[in-house]
């Protein structure tokens, strides 16, 4: 059985992340209400104009506050079912995640200001495989979802031509169909929520817009933001260090030590992590 201390300290804290949620969905539209009655009695069309607008940015905040509160409380359902179930394995908050953007496999990838991967949280091994494709490779979904800054999606044939590399790795996967949407935050991209295979064809625009902005303003950024997702991220921080290792050993660019590092690991077939952990003991040198 799943230890009842550790279940009983997150199912806590998804309860009152999500009560929190819900308090301040409730206080945005309590202000989108005032602003509503004020443009009713406006008495000019500018003053008018004013409170609509305001009411519809303080919509728009309940909104992403509301889907952030439905985020916790199915990780808390999820928590539930895992406690009282012996060996289960722990549930991941993205499995929720996955499930109201309507697939089984999501990520999130975490971005530093050269666009770097810093963490990756997904929902399944599926998910988890295809990020760390794109990582290796430098192409995929989510990166031109942050370098772009726009939504990205390629299914099909498409998907095939437009990352030759990427496209067919992830193929080998049984993925057929990918989406991602930039994670951002006054104006600034953090990341990237990609999806996989969604049940109809590429994800509904709207509740993909909706969990991505919940999840940048909410859940990871927010007054209770936990970038670790309840320890469920996976941190690049290991492999970046290792990259600076094997540029003071080569005498190279610390972008080309991450290149070498990433091919490496493509061409045996592992994750970037297995290799950075192999150069930081000593077993594994680039001469």
């Amino acid at each position: 059985m799943a230890s009842e201390d550790a279940a009983s300290d997150l199912i806590a804290s998804a309860r009152r992340t999500a009560a929190n949620a819900r308090t301040r969905f409730d206080y945005e539209t309590r202000r989108a209400e005032r602003h509503e009655r004020l443009a009713g009695e406006g008495r000019s069309d500018a003053v008018t104009d004013m409170h609509l607008r305001m009411a519809a940015i303080h919509r728009r905040t309940a909104a992403c506050h509301l889907t952030a509160a439905r985020l916790q409380d199915d990780y808390v359902a999820r928590l539930v079912r895992w406690a009282v179930h012996p060996d289960a394995r722990m549930p991941r908050f993205m499995a929720g995640v996955a499930e109201a953007c309507g697939t089984r496999s999501a990520a999130v990838t975490l971005i530093g200001a050269s666009l770097d991967q810093l963490a990756l949280a997904a929902s399944d091994e599926p998910a988890r495989a295809a990020e760390e494709l794109e990582f290796l490779l430098g192409e995929g979904p989510a990166r031109d979802a942050t370098s772009e800054l726009r939504p990205v999606l390629a299914d099909g044939p498409a998907l095939l031509e437009r990352y030759p590399g990427y496209g067919p790795a992830v193929a080998e996967l049984g993925i057929k169909a990918v989406a991602a949407v930039p994670l951002s935050v006054s104006g600034t991209c953090v990341g990237a929520l990609a999806v996989f295979d969604p049940e109809q064809g590429v994800a509904d625009a709207d509740t993909f817009d909706g969990v991505a902005e919940a999840l940048t303003r909410s859940v990871i950024l927010g007054p209770d933001g936990d970038p670790a997702l309840y320890g469920a991220t996976d941190m690049r921080a290991e492999v970046h260090q290792a990259a600076g290792m094997v540029s003071v050993h080569l005498e190279c660019p610390v972008a080309d030590a991450l290149q070498l590092i990433k091919a490496h690991a493509f061409a045996e077939g592992v994750a970037a992590h297995s290799i950075a952990e192999r150069i930081l003991s000593g077993e594994l040198r680039f001469d």
